[in-house]
């Protein structure tokens, strides 16, 4: 009798275990809100009839890697991984059969993370519908497929830490830091890297080249940088894909719709309070400006193609026609993103707080290369503005490496 007491107790309490550690409907709601902080839509979703279900090609300088399945199938997603795995996974970048992500998946970033916010994520992840979806080996040039290599590049360049807050700063500007640097891997894409595919962190968030597009600085700085932003410039960017000062394009238009523009007011100001705070981690490029045959060849097609919309002193229609004096993006160091929109047009995003649509056309067909670097060098550096010479061959280049 004592024996069959004993079983049933036992399962009593591995019941009452398992039923405790059911997740509840404020922990999961929680967790929807990070997986948007962390833009996870973005990367694991190929097809959005399969949502989480990963196979979405991410070109590296070294190769291909694709995402994961992220959905609780048992088989091919993260339904039999364990809560350490899940953890392990994300703040070490080791998978649970022990071997190493590649830095794609930013796991240098999530390091930051509480295991508690893990967790959170996790519970969310395991309300999605369960799809079957094997994951794609990476396509990497030799030696870099080799998983083993990734041993010596994090002990060269990955440091696991907890987002450490600073007591002198407000628990606003706490969460952002810790969102920033942590969650939403903002210099992922916005930090310059090494040979190797580092960040280099002496220069975080003041600029790098991604995907065909240059992300650019997110500090202080006076004419590149966020210093001409306030925070409430910022926050209005992040929620609606567009601000009086700039509108998104290209990747950072999938960031605002798939992330940014879903995050809770509180978390998009923070946000931008901590990005406000950053003093410039480098200089400023010295300019010279283009000779007076390049501005007035530059200045007759601007008078052809442009005016009609960004009106002749560059001043647009804020939220509709970005205005181009002043604008930080348009005078970065690296014109990748400014070449990438005349040559391919633009796409104004739209989103809950900003449903209308606005365009510009193409004009990789209409002018040539010379041409496009002409008018690209005179809004450069016209209105006050001060950017680095374009040539041709930056222009045919950006041709050729269109995404």
């Amino acid at each position: 009798m004592r024996t069959i007491l004993a079983v049933i107790a036992l399962c009593s309490a591995v019941a009452s275990a398992a039923f405790a550690a059911d997740p509840s409907p404020e922990l999961i709601a929680y967790g929807k809100t990070l997986v948007e902080a962390g833009g996870c839509a973005g990367c694991h979703t190929a097809d959005p009839a399969r949502p989480f279900a990963g196979g979405t090609r991410i070109d590296t300088p070294f190769g291909a890697v694709y995402a994961p399945n992220l959905t609780p199938d048992r088989d091919t997603g993260i339904g039999a991984w364990a809560d350490a795995d899940f953890t392990r996974a994300l703040r070490t970048g080791i998978a649970p059969d022990g071997s190493y992500y590649y830095p794609a998946f930013p796991y240098p970033y999530f390091t930051k993370m509480t295991k508690e916010d893990t967790l959170a994520i996790r519970a969310y992840l395991g309300t999605l519908a369960p799809v079957v979806n094997r994951n794609k080996p990476p396509e990497l040039r030799w030696p870099f497929g080799y998983r083993r290599l990734m041993r010596v590049w994090n002990a060269f360049y990955f440091k696991p830490s907890l987002f450490e807050p600073d007591q002198s700063q407000s628990a606003a500007w706490n969460r952002g830091g810790y969102l920033v640097t942590g969650l939403a891997h903002c210099g992922a894409c916005h930090t310059p890297k090494n040979y190797f595919g580092a960040d280099k962190a002496a220069q975080a968030l003041s600029g790098n080249e991604v995907g065909g597009w240059y992300a650019p600085r997110l500090d202080g700085a006076a004419r590149t940088g966020l210093k001409s932003w306030s925070v409430e410039d910022i926050a209005e960017y992040l929620q609606s894909g567009r601000n009086a000062k700039s509108h998104a394009d290209g990747l950072m238009a999938e960031v605002v719709v798939n992330s940014t523009s879903k995050m809770s007011d509180a978390d998009v100001t923070a946000i931008a309070l901590y990005l406000k705070s950053l003093p410039p981690s480098r200089r400023e490029s010295i300019v010279t400006p283009p000779d007076e045959a390049e501005m007035k060849a530059g200045q007759a097609i601007y008078a052809k193609l442009c005016i009609a919309c960004h009106e002749a002193d560059g001043s647009g229609a804020p939220r509709i026609y970005p205005p181009l004096p002043g604008n930080a993006l348009l005078q970065s160091v690296n014109p990748s993103s400014t070449l990438r929109i005349i040559l391919d047009g633009a796409h104004t995003v739209t989103t809950p707080r900003a449903p209308n649509t606005g365009e510009m056309p193409a004009y990789a067909k209409q002018l040539s290369n010379d041409e496009i670097a002409a008018v690209t060098n005179y809004i450069r550096n016209s209105w006050g503005n001060a950017g680095p010479m374009v040539t041709p061959a930056q222009v045919a280049k950006a041709r050729k490496e269109k995404p």
